[in-house]
C-alpha cells in the first residue's frame, strides 16, 4: 500500500508537470516495454486536494477510474473517503472480500454473478446493486428465488441530467426515473418485494462533473449550462430525497464526480459524493475552473522506427478512451514536448506515428511519455504502474489485469 498521509517529498515535483516528466523517464530507464508510472506525490496532491474540495462530506473511490486495488486501499486509508463504487458486480464480489462497503454503480445482468451475491450472506451485506427498473429484480429472482437467499441490498439511480426547452437533454442516458413520482414508484415496489432492502439513492450530474468550462469556444455555454443544470438538479434532488425517506431508511444518497466535487458537497440532501478521475488526473481534467489536479500517471512507450526524419514511430499507442470518437479521447504526448499524432493515423493499436521538433531528436530504444485521456483505463493495457517519487523508483503496484482480472 503507498502511504499517502504519511509521505514526506523532498520536492513539490508535482507542481510543475513539465518538470518532472524527464525525472520519470530517468528512474525507469532500465524497465523494458510499455511502461506505466504513477507519480506518487502528485497523487497524494489530488487525492488531498479532493477532500479539501469535498468540505467534510464523504467520498466514495470510483474504482473505475482507478483499477489498481493498492492505489484505492491506499486512497480510502485517508481519512475522509469511505466505500468504492465498483462498475461490474463480479467487481463487487471481488472487492468485497476485503471492503465493507462495495456499491455497483450500474445494473447487473450477470446472472451467475446475482447467484453467487444472492448466495452469500458476508457478499450480500457488503455489496449494494443499483437499480432503476423492476425488470433488473425479476432478473434477480429468476436466478435466486427470494426464499431462502441473502436479503439483497440495492439502491435507486435517478437521471440527473438537465431536459433543457432550448438544448433538449443535456447529460447521459441512465436511468429512465426522472421525477420525484418516478422514483417513489419504483420505491414502494421495492420495498414491498420479499428478501430487498432499498438502502440508498444515486444521482450522478455527469454533465457537471464530465465537462471542462475553462478553455475554449464553449467554455462559456458550458459555464451557463452547469449553472442551470445545477440549480434545477439541487431542487429535484431534494423532493426526490425527501419523498424517498417517507418510504425507506437510506444510508446514503450519493451524487457527482471528481468535476463536481464542490457543488455537488454543497448540496444538503447528499451525504456522499464520488470521485476518483482525480486521482491519476487524465488529460480530460485539464480546463476546469474550480479545480487544477497535478498529472499523476502516464506510460511511456519505446520509439521503434524512423519512417522519415522528421517522424518516429512508438510501438503501440491505441490506448483510446470511452466516448466520443474524438481526437480528446486519444492520448496526448507530453515528453518529449512538441510531438503530435499525425492526423491520418492518430494512435494506432501496434504503432503511432509521432512528429514535431523532438521526432528530429529521438533515436530507437528512446521513450515517448503520454497521458492517457480518462484514468483507471490504462489499467487495461498494462499488468502493473511502477510508482516513482522525487526522480526514483519506490515501488510497483499490480493492476486489474496484473491480478488476472478483466471485467469489462
Amino acid at each position: 500500500m503507498i502511504e499517502l498521509l504519511s509521505r514526506e517529498s523532498a520536492a513539490q515535483t508535482w507542481r510543475d508537470p513539465a518538470a518532472y516528466w524527464g525525472g520519470i523517464a530517468h528512474a525507469v530507464a532500465e524497465v523494458s516495454g510499455p511502461c506505466a508510472v504513477i507519480e506518487v506525490d502528485a497523487l497524494r496532491h489530488n487525492a488531498l486536494d479532493m477532500l479539501v474540495r469535498a468540505a467534510g462530506v464523504p467520498i466514495r473511490v470510483a474504482s473505475k477510474s482507478v483499477r489498481v486495488r493498492g492505489v484505492l486501499e491506499s486512497t480510502l486509508a485517508l481519512p475522509g473517503y469511505a466505500g468504492v463504487l465498483a462498475y461490474t458486480l463480479p467487481e463487487a464480489l471481488w472487492l468485497a472480500r476485503t471492503h465493507e462497503d462495495v456499491v455497483v454503480g450500474y445494473p447487473s445482468a450477470d446472472r451467475d454473478a446475482l447467484a453467487r451475491l444472492a448466495g452469500d450472506e458476508r457478499s450480500a451485506a457488503r455489496v449494494t446493486l443499483m437499480v432503476d427498473d423492476l425488470a433488473q429484480l425479476d432478473l434477480l429472482d429468476h436466478v435466486a428465488p427470494a426464499r431462502g437467499r441473502a436479503e439483497v441490498r440495492v439502491a435507486i439511480d435517478a437521471d440527473a441530467s438537465w431536459r433543457s426547452a432550448a438544448l433538449g437533454h443535456v447529460g447521459v442516458r441512465r436511468s429512465p426515473l426522472f421525477e420525484a413520482s418516478d422514483v417513489t414508484r419504483l420505491a414502494r415496489a421495492i420495498v414491498a418485494r420479499p428478501g430487498i432492502r432499498l438502502v440508498g439513492l444515486m444521482m450522478y450530474e455527469a454533465q457537471i462533473a464530465g465537462q471542462p468550462d475553462a478553455v475554449g469556444p464553449e467554455a462559456p455555454m458550458m459555464r451557463w449550462m452547469k449553472r442551470r443544470s445545477r440549480a434545477e438538479l439541487h431542487d429535484r434532488r431534494a423532493r426526490i430525497v425527501t419523498a424517498l425517506r417517507e418510504i425507506a431508511s437510506l444510508e446514503f444518497v450519493n451524487g457527482g464526480g471528481t468535476g463536481s466535487l464542490e457543488s455537488t458537497a454543497a448540496d444538503p440532501s447528499v451525504t456522499e459524493v464520488t470521485a476518483g478521475s482525480g486521482l491519476l488526473a487524465g488529460h480530460l481534467f485539464d480546463g476546469y475552473r474550480g479545480f487544477d489536479p497535478a498529472p499523476a500517471s502516464a506510460f511511456g512507450l519505446e520509439v521503434v522506427r524512423r519512417p522519415s526524419d522528421d517522424i518516429a514511430a512508438v510501438l503501440g499507442g491505441g490506448w483510446i478512451a470511452s466516448g466520443p470518437a474524438r481526437e480528446s479521447r486519444q492520448p496526448r504526448p507530453v515528453w518529449p514536448a512538441g510531438l503530435k499524432t499525425v492526423a491520418r493515423e492518430g494512435s494506432g493499436e501496434v504503432q503511432t506515428p509521432l512528429r514535431g521538433a523532438a521526432a528530429r531528436t529521438v533515436s530507437v530504444g528512446d521513450r515517448v511519455w503520454f497521458r492517457h485521456a480518462k484514468s483507471g483505463e490504462t489499467a487495461e493495457h498494462v499488468d502493473r504502474y511502477t510508482l516513482v517519487a522525487d526522480g526514483a523508483v519506490i515501488g510497483e503496484e499490480p493492476t486489474y489485469r496484473g491480478e488476472g482480472k478483466a471485467f469489462l
